[in-house]
């Protein structure tokens, strides 16, 4: 398997106005349909913190897919570099998993990131900027709304309803599980919004998270 090599690389030492300009430039280079081959193995990847924010702890699952079973973990940490704020918070997380990424055996065919792809204010989320970095498909799970609206939405699990800001569809809003919380499901990178809602419901098992996601929030939250 070829190790991880970024497709467009740019510095994080940046402020946060320089983070906005990277956002708005690299959001050209976002593939929003299924540009994606056979998923044998699906990961998901998720960041904590640890010493009051100072360092930054990713986690990366890999599972075999369709059956859902660990095959491989890693986790990174490195010095917390750019200060918190909201729209921007992949510049905190990224390069962490990067190196997460980076220390897998085998990388996986399909990412689903704990947070937002396209349903982001100018529509490059952490699964957008991660998907593009490193040229894997991804999808965007997120646990809370970022932008948006939408209409109710049912309490069967597999609801699902539109997620639309400024007049654009940036997601979905879905129902894992019978009357618990949604998630929300955007596109990241070479995945179309339909395919990315239909892996994430074959990754969902009894959890409110889909399988992959919640193992890396469990390895990234220690």
């Amino acid at each position: 398997m070829p190790a991880l090599t970024l497709h467009h690389p740019h510095p994080w030492n940046v402020t946060p106005a320089e983070a906005v300009a990277l956002q708005q430039r690299l959001r050209a280079k976002v593939i929003d349909r299924d540009v994606l081959g056979e998923v044998a193995f699906v990961a998901g990847v998720d960041v904590g913190f640890e010493a009051r924010g100072r360092i930054t702890r990713a986690a990366v699952a890999v599972l075999s897919f369709p059956d859902l079973v660990l095959r491989e973990q890693a986790i990174a940490r490195r010095p917390t570099e750019f200060p918190y704020v909201p729209g921007l918070l992949s510049f905190r997380e990224v390069p962490a998993a990067l190196d997460a990424l980076a220390a897998l055996r085998r990388l996986p065919d399909l990412i689903l990131c704990d947070g937002q792809g396209l349903a982001h204010p100018r529509r490059f989320g952490i699964a957008c900027h991660l998907g593009v970095l490193t040229g894997l498909p991804t999808i965007g799970v997120a646990k809370s709304r970022l932008v948006g609206t939408h209409a109710a939405l049912g309490e069967e699990k597999g609801a699902a309803v539109p997620l639309f800001d400024r007049g654009e569809q940036v997601g979905v809003v879905l129902r894992t599980r019978h009357a618990v919380r949604p998630v929300y499901v955007s596109v990241g990178h070479r995945v179309g919004l339909a395919t990315a809602l239909a892996y994430v419901l074959r990754c969902v098992t009894r959890y409110r998270l889909p399988e992959t996601t919640r193992l890396a929030h469990k390895l990234a939250s220690g």
